[in-house]
Parts: structure tokens; sequence; C-alpha cells
């Protein structure tokens, strides 16, 4: 096993963890932090396996912009930590189960797939190589998911605005 595997797996196995402690915690703050952590070790592994655009991205876009803003809106909100248990007690022997099935399946998926320890060589794609690839040949992916950003935005923009409120139409100034 070379370095280069180590390192994945020690990146891996800290996304799979920090990821595990953000979706079970109470405290919202503290699960945007676990989650930013995420982010950061999925950074990592994109720039261990080439692709450096994918890493700055990935810090940039996600572990920056929309962490803080993730920050911010919890601490506007003032949410407090519930004390009521995030499993109740009877119900851990399907979390377990689940948990061992996935290990057992993943160890067999391992061991029975003989292409499986077959490693690939980075390839190291420029930022104009990849977006000339996504411009040229997935353009109509690109416009369809810019649509559903756009509808998303609209949609939250209705879903916040307060119901029975309608605009202040004083002098249709507009500070």
């Amino acid at each position: 096993m070379t370095i280069h595997s180590i390192i994945f797996y020690l990146l891996s196995s800290v996304v799979i963890v920090s990821t595990g402690i953000a979706v079970t915690r109470r405290d919202l703050v503290h699960a945007v932090v676990y989650l930013i952590f995420t982010f950061f070790g999925t950074a990592m592994i994109f720039y261990l396996l080439g692709a450096p655009l994918l890493a700055a991205l990935e810090v940039i876009i996600y572990a920056g912009a929309i962490m803080v803003l993730f920050l911010f809106i919890i601490m506007m909100i003032r949410t407090e930590p519930s004390t009521a248990p995030l499993i109740p007690p009877g119900q851990w022997w399907p979390v377990i189960g689940f948990c061992l099935l996935y290990i057992t399946a993943g160890f067999l998926f391992m061991y029975q797939e003989p292409d499986f320890w077959v490693f690939l060589t980075p390839a190291m794609a420029t930022p104009g190589a990849f977006g000339r690839f996504l411009f040229q040949t997935h353009w109509l992916s690109i416009e369809i998911i810019s649509l559903l950003l756009l509808i998303a935005v609209i949609g939250a923009l209705v879903l916040g605005k307060p119901a029975g409120k309608k605009p202040n139409k004083t002098n249709g100034n507009r500070i």
C-alpha cells in the first residue's frame, strides 16, 4: 500500500466520520462545523485524485459560501439544541443492523470484484479543458441545472415571504 492510498483512506474515514457526526448532532452550529470538516476532507480527496479545480470549487463554494450562509441563518434563528435523544433507545437495533449489513456488503464487494484493487492514474485537467468539456458536451444539462436553481430561488422567495403581508406602496420609491 502506497502513501497515496494511506492518505486516501485516512481522508475517506475523516469524511465518513465527520458526516456521521454532523447528521447526529442536536446543536445545529456543531452540525455545520462538522459538515465543514466533511467538505474540506472531500476537497482534499479531489486534490489527491488529480482534480485541483474541483477541490478549489469545493472549498470556495461549499465550505466557504454555503456553510457561512448556514451558520448565519442558524445564528439569526437562535434555535436551542434539543434534549430528546436522536434515536429512541428501542430503535437502535435497525440502525445497527443496517450499518452491519452495509459494511458486510462493502467487504463482499471488495473481495468478489477482481479489479477492485486496480488503481487508476490521476488525470490532470485544466480549468479551461474542464469548462470546454462541460459546455461543449453537456450544455443542455448545465442549462437545466441553472433553470432548476432559478426555480429554487423563486420558490425560496415565495416561501420566505410572510403570509398576509402586502408590499408597502407609499410613494413608489424603493430604498
